[in-house]
């Protein structure tokens, strides 16, 4: 890659990055800009995924809201996002949860991870 262009990606990384994995209910702190104000809405659910590397990584987040799936992608390194929090640890043996996707209720759970 162009040490011109990585220089760049290397001053947009955050410092602090939080660990988390595929399987895992985070709650993601975002920043919202209404107008002029601006305020901090939660979004909390399961991490389906993880891809990437460096400054363009992102995670794909799901809930059930009202019934309905909502899944949000968010870039692990953008200011927008102000902090992820780990609410339970989960046991997943994929690197994608897309079956999610298909199940409702108790079973689109996924196992707790005992430590």
């Amino acid at each position: 890659m162009n040490t011109i262009i990585k220089n760049i990606e290397d001053a947009q990384l955050k410092a602090e990055v939080p660990a988390f994995n595929v399987g895992d209910t985070v709650r993601v702190s975002a920043k919202i800009k209404e107008g002029n104000r601006e305020r901090i809405q939660v979004f909390e659910g399961t991490v389906l995924k993880k891809q990437g590397t460096g400054v363009r990584s992102t995670f794909t987040v799901r809930k059930i809201s009202n019934g309905i799936g909502v899944e949000k992608t968010w870039p692990l390194h953008s200011p927008i996002v102000e902090k992820v929090e780990v609410v339970r640890r989960g046991k997943a043996r994929r690197a994608k949860l897309f079956y999610l996707r298909q199940r409702t209720g108790k079973a689109a759970k996924v196992k707790e991870l005992v430590r």
